[in-house]
Order: C-alpha cells, then sequence, then structure tokens
C-alpha cells in the first residue's frame, strides 16, 4: 500500500464529493442529502486520501451508544484493488466499537459483508417509476409544522434509537424537499418525507401506523414529484407497502439486504412503508 495513504475524518466539501461518486454508482441520493448526513453525527464520516486526493470513504453514524449504521461505503473506481478498501472498513468500524451496526448491502457485495459478520434480516427493494394513481385514503396528511416533538416521539417508536439531530434537520423545509405527518384523534398516525434526487425524487422516511395512513402520506406527498419519477425503498416483508407502491404503477428496479453485525434491532417492519435512507438507515 501506498506509504502516502491514510485514513481520516472528512473535511467541509468531501461529503459532496463523495456523494458524486454515489451518483456514479447509480445510489441516486438526494440534492441535498449532505446538510442532514452531517448533522445526524459529524464525526461518523471518514475518507481515504493519497496526499490530498480523496481516493474511498465510508460512513458509520452513531444514533445512542448502542447502534450504528454503515453506509457510502465507496473505493473511486480509479483506485481499487489496492488494499485501500479494507483499510477505510478497517478505519469505520472501529470508530462504531461496543455497538450494533447496520447497513443495507447491494448483492454483489453481501458475501463480503457475511465474512465481515454481517447476517441479513430482511430484503429491501427499491420500487420506481411515474405515479401513475394515488391511492386512496380516509385521511388527510398536513405538511409538518416547525414543532416537531411528536414527530421525532413517533420516529423513535419505528427506528432502532432516538435520532432527533437528523430528523430535524431531514425534515427542515428546503427548496425540493418536503415533510408530511398524518393525524388521527389527535395522534400521529404517520409521517414522510420526499426529497429531489439526481434522478427524480425518493419518499423516505414513510413510516405509518397502517396501509390507510401511508396512502394518505403518498397522496400528499407523490404529486411533488410533478410527474418525474419517484422511488421508495420497502421492506419485503411489508407485504401493504409493496400493494401500495405497486397500485400507484411503480415496479422492482433494484434490491439490497438490511444486515447487522451484533444484536439485530427489533424493528416493526409493518409500519415501514419506506426506509429513510440506504446510507443512514
Amino acid at each position: 500500500m501506498n506509504s502516502e495513504f491514510a485514513v481520516r475524518p472528512m473535511r467541509p466539501g468531501e461529503l459532496e464529493l463523495v456523494l458524486e461518486w454515489a451518483r456514479q454508482e447509480g445510489w441516486n441520493p438526494g440534492l441535498d442529502d449532505s446538510l442532514a448526513f452531517q448533522d445526524a453525527d459529524p464525526s461518523g464520516f471518514f475518507v481515504g486520501v493519497l496526499g490530498e486526493v480523496p481516493v474511498g470513504s465510508i460512513s458509520v453514524v452513531k444514533y445512542g451508544d448502542d447502534f450504528a449504521f454503515l453506509g457510502l461505503y465507496i473505493v473511486h473506481p480509479d483506485f481499487r484493488g489496492k488494499g485501500y478498501g479494507k483499510a477505510i472498513w478497517n478505519a469505520g468500524m472501529a470508530s462504531a466499537e461496543g455497538r450494533s451496526i447496520g447497513l443495507d448491502g447491494v448483492t454483489g457485495q453481501q458475501a463480503n459483508y457475511r465474512k465481515a459478520g454481517f447476517e441479513e434480516a430482511y430484503k429491501t427493494i427499491r420500487y420506481g417509476g411515474v405515479v401513475a394513481a394515488l391511492p386512496q385514503s380516509t385521511l388527510v396528511a398536513h405538511a409538518v409544522s416547525d414543532k416537531l416533538d411528536g414527530l421525532l416521539r413517533y420516529d423513535a417508536t419505528i427506528f432502532p434509537a432516538p435520532r432527533p439531530t437528523f430528523v430535524t434537520s431531514w425534515c427542515a423545509a428546503r427548496k425540493d424537499r418536503r415533510t408530511a405527518i398524518v393525524r388521527k384523534s389527535g395522534k400521529i398516525r404517520g409521517y414522510g418525507t420526499i426529497r429531489r434526487c439526481y434522478e427524480g425524487y425518493k419518499i423516505g422516511p414513510l413510516f405509518a401506523a397502517d396501509a390507510d395512513s401511508a396512502a394518505a402520506l403518498l397522496a400528499t406527498l407523490a404529486p411533488v414529484a410533478g410527474g418525474r419519477p419517484v422511488f421508495i425503498d420497502i421492506p419485503s416483508d411489508n407485504t401493504g407497502a409493496i400493494a401500495l407502491a405497486e397500485g400507484m404503477g411503480l415496479a422492482p428496479v433494484f434490491e439490497t439486504a438490511r444486515m447487522y453485525r451484533g444484536a439485530a434491532p427489533v424493528m416493526p417492519l409493518r409500519n415501514i412503508f419506506g426506509v429513510t435512507t440506504l446510507e443512514l438507515g
């Protein structure tokens, strides 16, 4: 390995470069994902460099004391096969020592993740396409206000650990991003975010108490895409979510596996109609 190689925390501007690499890999990140990503855990992003030239990356974002999520594991094609990826991986994993770690692994890398101690929990299928029809619901979703306390508490009942800083940033009103919430009898029944990506829009998270609540959110969020493609990453075990996506005219376009090293958190997959993001969980 080149003696000039080192792994260090990302500096300002480098996450945007890594997200461009992710775009080139076909992962289709959001146009402004870097803002919320770094807010989630500023210490969770690493870059491998040759001198001052970034050649690879990894993120291991820590949520509390017990859980972390791994993503953005990329070595630039010009620098593969030289051992840099293994060194970047080791540095990222060491940063979350003592925690259970989750990731969403593409099919071609799942065998390598198993060798590293990760076990598959379930598959995630990305559904995408131009929305042909909107689901019908007896409920109505509304855009969120600046008061997110209830939403944060709801999110913590579904995600494996509280993530208030990330969710607050993720749901912030910005251009090409909208978050909606649905209530019934004053109680939150679900929420979701749609954001502009390099190709079309992604909806995530899409958390809901039931299919009717998820349908209300989709009917509010999907029109934001304005006829452009919409993508949702859906746990394959949630057949109700798949039925909603197919009813909108979406079809499978991509598949990953949710994998964990360490104790797998108990997650209510029936309430996860769309994963927040494959990079941060």
